[in-house]
């Protein structure tokens, strides 16, 4: 009936089998692995784009208790106020209306990461009668070219800050 000689010696796998299911898995692996890198890439691009519109929230908190939004901090990158792993994110003012500022998660240095200043009335060309503005944005974001998709943009006759940041926005003190 069988031979159990021969179903013995076929009861196995042979190296080339072994070795190819493994080639299989690795590659599957590694594409699933990759899949996952860009898909956190984009989860904290759009963290950023959310911590954008709560520190504008904010900013407009503030702006109604005080008539004014609040004065750079002085962080570092040119007077700049930074939001990353090493500088705390407008901690002066707007603390009051933002009691745990967010920080960019990757971002390190003085200039990287979100950034904040106010500027006085007429600076870069902009119109004196619209008052003091503030300028808002977030550089090196992780999934797209600068400007990023969703940047409003922010520029006066003598400044486009939309080239020096990912994604940007301003306000006047008036409208």
């Amino acid at each position: 009936m069988f031979d159990l000689k021969k179903i013995k010696n076929n009861s196995g796998f042979t190296l080339i089998e072994i070795l190819f299911v493994i080639g299989i898995i690795s590659l599957l692996s590694s594409v699933i692995l990759t899949n996952m890198h860009d898909a956190r890439k984009m989860g904290r691009d759009a963290k950023r784009l959310i911590d954008m519109k709560e520190i504008q929230k904010a900013l407009e908190f503030y702006y109604d208790e005080n008539g004014r939004y609040p004065s750079s901090d002085v962080d570092g990158c040119g007077g700049w106020d930074v939001g990353n792993q090493d500088f705390p994110f407008i901690s002066g003012g707007l603390v009051q209306s933002m009691p745990n500022p967010p920080e960019d998660a990757v971002g390190t240095g003085n200039c990287n990461g979100y950034r904040y200043y106010r500027y006085s009335a007429g600076s870069y060309g902009c119109p004196v009668s619209k008052g003091a503005y503030y300028v808002l944005g977030v550089t090196d974001m992780e999934t797209s070219a600068r400007p990023h998709p969703e940047s409003v943009g922010w520029s006066c006759p003598s400044r486009n800050w939309q080239n020096e940041m990912d994604w940007v926005i301003g306000r006047f003190e008036r409208q």
